[in-house]
């Protein structure tokens, strides 16, 4: 047989679409495996090819388990509001409905011409009303509960874009859509109440199997640390300054403040602050810097000492300056900082620059060169000295400052509320109205989803508002409430919000009354395996994480967690080495490599290229090499034989069959895939094959090069499709050789080596040894004084 993949591929495609063989049955007596990839942006680009290495694991373990006997929910969707379509509808005066009905039909046929096994009667679309009706009743069930508000702030904002980002959207300071500098704007956000949940997050963690650097990325990102709130006073006014420090046992070393340029103490005492103006100005310099320009570690120390308002250390009663410096900001914690110069290199920085005094408190650095971060024994610490461990001074210090009511002990985290708005027309719209009388009241239920307006002008407005709020009906409605005339809220709802939970409408796609329906919903999950990208394990991942908590909460779903298990895939760089961008050339499309070389090469090679979770060159030659194997798999057909095989490959094929089906679970698909290699060069050179050997072989490859493996399937006469076949499953006994090469010693050298049965009894080695011509020669005229056996590994004879 030849691999003529044109006529293959598309024959099987249709064969499988026809039967319905890998639509997931709700309720099914079979034990059942959720797979889930993340869903795509539908661009125009249409696919790359780190889609197809970014879904192929779950591909090949889902019909793995299908073959298993497992009933397999396999889904695939589209995430489709955001920006990027936005842009393009603006630069072509082209709805955005439009086009995105155009890259998910193109999304679709791609994924369908590589042969994917997804269930395509579940398909999602994020920007479908039915769909975005249950993310908006999230939104209100959150409202509902005090996790929804709205803050005039600083906010990371894109000029280019012209929209509101959160931490997670601007991390290095880059808008996450176009890479431009983000700046600092004031405005009114809406915010989600993620830190509510903190805690939750971070103990679920524990409950669920991801890589360790997954789990620590998001250790990182919600940054809880223990530690203490303590109030400083300010010297002749009625108010103080709380800071929030992870050492309290440093405070009799504190010799400064330093708050937010914003920070709103300013403004309120201004009268008695006399350097007004110097502080106006670096608060205008301050405006220009991006959060990240701000917060940057390594950089020159800028600052302002407040004239007219000191500190006071609260713990032995000293005045200490307060500042203002870029680095300290008004989003985190209390936007104001102790510093301890001795002990922090930053503080030691500022200190030396501006004469700040330097009081060492611990013991065991060299404060006239740089501060000492280490830990040793408290000194110039009044009621701390002599104490030698940090768990005990920090105790003793908390005790302190709670007898005399100046601080408390504290958590506190480095995540923040999540901005949750879009000042642009395709997102969901935020089903909030804004009443003159109420305030801001939600929706009712029964009015949802709140549809977005067909309109003709998707320009975002320069004042930073919506194209939404140029819309007079859009905007203008009644309070459900008291039914005064009120307005609708212009803001849409960032990408992230369909991507927080279209795992769980997987389960239920087609449900009108509830986004999943409770039964579905504990049958499916959660999810058992998520395949996705390092770059979402900070935004996606924790955004819907906190979703799912959420709901659970509220009793809408029935698991904590919504992912059981998480891999990551590396990604496929450039031929040159380099990350695929079409500025540099060197990207790949998929559909070239299935139109020259089959779509089965291209699933191959994908697995075929290195470690799964690895950054990995494309090699034009490798692809070849594929095809090469592929063709050479065709070719097993005409070697089909009744003759047995023999014993030793018999071996090769029960340990492939262990190894492949190890490899996968471990996604070792490189290692799988040459054993597989290895197996064929092992059955060329026996010269032929059964049907029952070769439909193994196939099976073993299948999860990999479908169409190809079900074309030998029909040829060989199989039952039904291959595609739920059952999975091969190999015999221990059968693994191990029947017969082991082992060397033979006349007095201590070895002088050949003999073939004995695995296993064999030492008399029998004897025997074997003796009857040997080349050892008999040695031990001919000779006494034999002894005889050792070392089962499978040497026979020796001392002789003399």
């Amino acid at each position: 047989m030849k691999y003529m993949f044109k006529k293959i591929e598309p024959k099987w495609q249709a064969k499988w679409e026809e039967s319905k063989v890998f639509e997931a049955k709700d309720n099914s007596d079979k034990p059942k495996f959720y797979g889930l990839v993340e869903f795509p942006y539908p661009s125009g680009a249409g696919m790359h090819v780190g889609h197809i290495k970014a879904y192929s694991s779950l591909e090949v373990i889902s019909r793995k388990r299908r073959m298993e006997g497992y009933n397999v929910l396999f889904p695939i969707g589209f995430d489709a509001f955001g920006l990027p379509t936005e842009n393009y509808a603006v630069k072509t005066g082209t709805h955005p409905r439009i086009i995105t009905d155009e890259n998910i039909k193109k999304f679709s046929n791609q994924l369908k011409k590589v042969g994917f096994s997804f269930d395509w009667n579940r398909v999602i679309d994020t920007t479908d009303e039915d769909y975005y009706k249950w993310t908006q009743w999230i939104f209100l069930k959150m409202f509902e509960k005090g996790l929804v508000f709205r803050d005039r702030t600083l906010v990371n904002y894109c000029p280019h874009c012209k929209v509101v980002l959160s931490n997670e959207d601007s991390q290095g300071g880059k808008c996450d859509i176009c890479h431009s500098e983000v700046v600092q704007k004031s405005k009114d956000v809406w915010y989600l109440r993620i830190t509510q949940y903190a805690d939750k997050l971070l103990e679920g963690l524990k409950d669920v199997d991801y890589p360790d650097n997954v789990k620590q990325q998001q250790i990182h990102w919600i940054g809880k640390s223990k530690g203490a709130f303590v109030n400083f006073d300010i010297d002749g006014i009625d108010e103080k300054l709380e800071i929030y420090t992870t050492r309290p046992d440093t405070l009799f070393g504190v010799t400064f403040m330093v708050i937010a340029p914003e920070h709103p103490i300013i403004d309120k005492y201004k009268d008695k602050v006399t350097n007004m103006d110097e502080i106006t100005a670096y608060r205008n310099e301050c405006a220009k810097k991006t959060e990240f320009e701000r917060t940057q570690l390594v950089k020159n120390k800028t600052g302002v000492c407040i004239q007219g308002l000191e500190g006071i250390n609260p713990v032995n009663g000293k005045k200490i300056p307060i500042y203002i410096a870029d680095y300290v900001m008004m989003g985190y914690g209390t936007g104001a900082i102790m510093a301890v110069p001795a002990h922090d290199q930053r503080d030691y920085d500022f200190a030396k620059k501006f004469g700040i005094d330097i009081i060492e408190v611990i013991k065991g650095g060299d404060i006239s060169k740089e501060a000492y971060t280490g830990d040793g024994e408290m000194i110039n610490s009044d009621f701390l000295n002599g104490y030698t461990k940090k768990k005990d001074s920090i105790e003793r210090m908390l005790e302190e400052l709670e007898k005399k009511g100046i601080g408390k002990a504290g958590v506190q985290y480095k995540m923040k509320d999540w901005a949750f708005n879009r000042q642009r027309y395709w997102g969901e719209p935020i089903p909030l109205i804004h009443c003159p009388n109420c305030g801001v009241v939600a929706v009712p239920e029964e009015e949802l989803p709140l549809r977005l307006p067909d309109v003709k002008d998707f320009e975002p407005g320069e004042d930073g508002q919506s194209p939404l709020a140029k819309i007079d009906s859009f905007v203008n409605c009644t309070c459900p409430k008291c039914g005064a005339a009120a307005k609708r809220e212009t803001d849409t709802m960032p990408q992230w919000a369909g991507s927080s939970w279209y795992f769980l409408r997987y389960t239920d796609p087609h449900n009108t009354q509830a986004l999943a329906d409770m039964d579905k919903l504990k049958y499916w999950m959660p999810v058992d395996w998520y395949n996705g990208g390092m770059e979402h394990v900070t935004r996606h991942m924790i955004y819907s994480r906190f979703w799912h908590h959420f709901l659970y909460d509220l009793g809408v779903v029935n698991t904590p967690e919504p992912y059981a298990k998480r891999s990551i895939q590396g990604l496929i760089l450039g031929p040159d080495g380099d990350k695929m961008s079409k500025s540099k050339g060197n990207v790949v499309d998929p559909l070239d490599i299935v139109e020259e070389y089959g779509a089965d090469t291209l699933r191959t090679y994908v697995l075929f290229m290195g470690d799964y979770g690895a950054a990995t060159p494309w090699s034009d030659s490798s692809v070849k090499g594929c095809k090469k194997f592929l063709d050479r798999v065709a070719g097993l057909t005409d070697i089909l034989s009744e003759e047995p095989v023999s014993d030793e490959l018999e071996m090769k094929i029960h340990r492939t069959i262990k190894k492949v089906s190890s490899d996968i679970e471990s996604l070792k698909f490189n290692t799988a895939i040459a054993s597989l290699m290895t197996l064929i060069n092992e059955i060329t050179a026996e010269g032929h094959i059964g049907k029952e050997d070769l439909g193994i072989f196939i099976k073993l490859l299948s999860p990999f090069a479908p169409h190809l493996c079900e074309e030998i399937w029909e040829f060989l006469g199989g039952e039904g499709l291959l595609a739920v076949a059952p999975w091969p499953v190999h015999d221990e006994g059968k693994t191990v050789s029947k017969t082991v090469e082992i060397g033979v010693q006349v007095n201590g050298k070895v002088r050949g080596t003999i073939v004995i049965p695995n296993g064999c009894e030492k008399e029998k080695a004897f025997e074997i040894a003796k009857a040997d011509e080349r050892i008999a020669s040695f031990l001919e005229g000779k006494n034999l004084i002894k005889e050792i056996y070392v089962p499978n590994k040497i026979v020796n004879f001392v002789a003399k």
